[in-house]
């Protein structure tokens, strides 16, 4: 089959190479799936170097995908002919290749209706967003975070402030945070502030000409990671992705009670679910900046780095040639 390697740990170089096709282990609840397409996350390429994996392995992009089951163990929840998506696990290749490997616990039906391509712009986005909104800003760490309606009354009048909202978490905080009843503010470029306010938000801010500490004091209301801290009022969360938000503490803030919390995402098969429902429902949607072949992943990852996609990057396998 074909797949995209990253070449060593410490460096960023990939091929587009042939490799033997993975062998499920049903005993630990592995499933071969054929990957119809498949979406890359931003600094992925600097996570073998920075966070190498607990074993050593392939080191295959893409941790989203969509696809098919090909084979299942007996008693699992999705068989043989499935359309699946999922967000999977580091410890194992990612999913730029034709075939790879997903266990019952990383796996969720493929929400009816969507293409390949949309299904795959969805997992790590949808539930990082999730476990932002329905996990760690509740402190509900100790459970998954899916009752909809206990996160609703926790949320009801608050307020939130996402930066990058036109970016793949991003739109789905805006749309998850407007869905639960929070009020969103939202920062992102000029040419997506009109994306970000059908998303749900109430006040979109371009980052390119609104400074976050003035518009923070200047605020009616005074609701006071980097510039963000300047937002967050006494008592607030603020919450980053990505690195520790206590890192870029600005000098001289003031607020008491704030906590900060960094966190890594998991693939929870419960949460993905929960958002399948959603997306059948027309609440929510992915959002697709682009779509490719797997021979122009030079192309994706210069995009990838580039930092101004406006939702996911997606490779569409039955363009390959």
């Amino acid at each position: 089959m074909h797949s995209i390697i990253q070449q060593t740990a410490a460096s960023k170089t990939l091929t587009l190479t042939t490799t033997p096709l993975p062998t499920p282990n049903h005993a630990q609840e592995e499933h071969l799936i054929q990957i119809k397409a498949c979406s890359p996350c931003a600094g992925e390429l600097l996570w073998p170097k920075n966070f190498p994996p607990p074993t050593e392995r392939t080191l295959i992009p893409c941790p989203d995908m969509a696809g098919i089951v090909i084979a299942a163990p007996q008693d699992s929840p999705f068989q043989p002919g499935d359309e699946v998506y999922s967000r999977t696990n580091y410890i194992r290749p990612g999913n730029a290749r034709e075939y790879s490997i997903a266990v019952t616990d990383e796996l969720a039906h493929k929400p009816k209706g969507l293409s390949w391509v949309q299904a795959a712009a969805i997992p790590v986005s949808a539930q990082t967003a999730w476990q932002v909104l329905f996990v760690h800003a509740l402190g509900t760490q100790g459970n998954e975070g899916v009752d909809l309606e206990v996160a609703k009354d926790a949320w009801a009048g608050k307020r939130v402030l996402i930066t990058a909202a036109s970016g793949g978490v991003g739109v789905w905080l805006v749309q998850l945070a407007t869905l639960l009843g929070a009020e969103v503010v939202a920062t992102c470029g000029s040419r997506n502030v009109e994306l970000v306010k059908s998303l749900g938000a109430k006040e979109v801010l371009d980052y390119r000409v609104v400074d976050l500490k003035e518009w923070a004091m200047q605020s009616p209301s005074n609701k006071s990671l980097g510039d963000a801290w300047w937002a967050v009022k006494d008592g607030g969360v603020v919450l980053s992705i990505y690195q520790p938000p206590s890192q870029v503490r600005p000098d001289g803030f003031a607020g008491e009670g704030v906590k900060d919390l960094f966190f890594v995402m998991q693939p929870v098969r419960r949460q993905l679910e929960e958002i399948s429902k959603l997306v059948e429902k027309g609440l929510c949607r992915g959002l697709v900046d682009s779509v490719w072949p797997l021979e122009q992943y030079e192309e994706v990852f210069q995009r990838l780095d580039g930092g101004h996609a406006k939702g996911k990057i997606v490779f569409d396998l039955s363009l390959n040639h």
